[in-house]
């Protein structure tokens, strides 16, 4: 299998975006980054993405999206900008408290994205879930993630966030377990430094187990892309995830 290529979730520079937007993501490609995960559209057509995409030699490696717009008549809707994007990742960052509220509640949300993931599987594309802190509380001794992961197909990401996960109260070990349990689900992963003395830490200051993490993602993940997330910044944000790229790289290197 081939190395997994790297991308910047850009909600990491989502003021920037707001303020530059085609410079911002013109430094994210001079950078060295491979492609972007998108968080939001700033008023931009897929047309207009695409077209600035495309120039920089960047790849969508994925869209954070509203559960919504994967229902009803949205669904349509949302096919039809991504494919125009070149888009096939469409991940579901954040659901409403009660879809995971007791385990029937889990098991009926899991089957409502096995539904979506074969919708969608007719159309070249895949869903995905992206965790908080929330998914990793216990119902009668399992996790809300388990619980989730256990009940969706093969075809449903899981989109591990690291330092989410670990501000979650789970062990650099235990993110670890996650990729073993589920072969084959980690086709995208956020790399998101976690630090129990320096909450502004970037990609390699903390306490995460990279190499042990990346060797995993490559051998039993099945992880096509790294997708870079920055959320506290010791620096300016566009200054942070170019330390997180380069210490990536150097990680990967050793």
């Amino acid at each position: 299998m081939s190395k997994p290529r790297i991308a910047l979730q850009l909600y990491s520079v989502r003021e920037d975006c707001q303020r530059e937007w085609e410079k911002t993501i013109e430094a994210v490609a001079k950078m060295g980054y491979q492609g972007v995960e998108l968080a939001g559209y700033y008023d931009r057509s897929a047309e207009e993405w695409r077209k600035l995409l495309d120039s920089l030699g960047l790849e969508v490696a994925g869209a954070h999206i509203a559960l919504d717009s994967l229902l009803g008549d949205e669904f349509k809707k949302t096919v039809e900008f991504h494919k125009i994007l070149g888009n096939k990742n469409l991940i579901v960052p954040w659901i409403p408290p009660e879809k995971f509220s007791t385990k029937e509640a889990i098991l009926e949300t899991a089957k409502l994205f096995n539904e979506i993931a074969e919708k969608l599987k007719a159309e070249g594309m895949r869903t995905g879930y992206h965790n908080h802190t929330a998914e990793f509380k216990r119902i009668n001794g399992e996790t809300i993630w388990d619980i989730f992961f256990g009940a969706t197909s093969p075809e449903v990401i899981m989109q591990l966030d690291t330092g989410n996960a670990m501000h979650g109260g789970v062990s650099a070990d235990e993110v670890l377990e996650f990729i073993r349990k589920y072969p084959g689900r980690a086709i995208t992963v956020h790399l998101k430094e976690y630090s129990a003395t320096n909450d502004k830490a970037v990609i390699g200051e903390g306490d995460m187990k990279w190499k042990e993490f990346l060797s995993l993602c490559e051998t039993v993940g099945g992880t096509e892309w790294y997708i870079v997330e920055q959320e506290s910044y010791a620096y300016p944000p566009l200054k942070c995830v170019e330390l997180c790229l380069k210490n990536l790289k150097k990680i990967m290197e050793e």
